[in-house]
């Protein structure tokens, strides 16, 4: 393809990831990465585009989940100081690790969370009560710890931390579903800007791919998030986690061949 086939292809698959990862609280993070290696782009310049993209959709997604009152500032705060120092490391560092470490670590991620969504679809509906009020010592460092450890993941691949974040919060934090999810928003906002700020310190990024695609996404979270109250999308989180499965399976024959 030449760069604007490729450019418009980056932007009509950006909206569409937007719109399906934004109902489940997620940024997209984990795809829009892989999807600009793939179609091109370098790791770094991709990684670094797609926690910007990130930063856009949790913020426009984010938004219609607060006028909904379905995030927990207090707990979602709880998370950022561990995912904000996490983040910024790997972004800064990203630029030191091997290129080719970086798409194994892709591999292996997209596997794994590929198969977290394939195995929602089985998943039976959980009984959900109010959100906990308070958190025990030993939850508050369990919490710093995931946050500081997501935080690496996110700025090294660039992704938002939302697809570990609502897991986690969901259950070891017994938080209800929908609320856990809008929470995320604001800890993917917080992860994403300072993976952003983290990879500013060693290398530009690409304003032109981030301003096309950036819109993209910012009406594609929007959409997402509204219609997210709609309907449960057990059917395409197993969708997802497929193709997930296949981003990975194409990076692994980049890797071998």
């Amino acid at each position: 393809m030449d760069g604007n086939t490729t450019l418009l292809t980056a932007v009509v698959l950006a909206f569409v990831i937007a719109f399906i990862f934004s109902m489940f609280g997620q940024g997209g993070g984990s795809v829009y990465s892989p999807l600009l290696i793939l179609l091109g782009y370098s790791i770094l310049l991709s990684t670094s585009t797609s926690l910007v993209l990130n930063l856009i959709t949790s913020l426009s997604a984010g938004y219609i989940f607060y006028r909904r009152k379905m995030i927990d500032f207090k707990t979602s705060l709880i998370f950022a100081p561990g995912i904000a120092v996490g983040a910024f490391a790997g972004g800064a560092l990203s630029q030191s690790v091997d290129s080719t470490a970086l798409l194994w670590l892709f591999v292996i991620f997209l596997l794994g969370v590929g198969a977290r969504m394939i195995y929602s679809y089985w998943e039976r509906d959980r009984v959900e009560g109010k959100p906990p009020e308070s958190f025990s010592a030993a939850m508050y460092a369990l919490i710093a710890v995931v946050g500081l450890a997501v935080g690496v993941i996110a700025g090294l691949l660039g992704v938002g931390g939302g697809i570990l974040i609502v897991p986690f919060m969901v259950y070891v934090c017994k938080y209800p579903t929908k609320l856990a999810a809008g929470s995320s928003h604001l800890i993917i906002s917080i992860s994403a800007l300072a993976g952003i700020l983290g990879h500013l310190t060693s290398h530009r990024l690409d304003l032109p791919l981030i301003v096309v695609t950036g819109i993209a996404v910012l009406l594609g979270g929007n959409l997402g998030a509204r219609i997210s109250m709609k309907f449960k999308p057990g059917m395409i989180k197993a969708g997802l986690g497929l193709i997930m499965w296949a981003f990975a399976a194409q990076l692994l024959v980049n890797l071998l061949g």
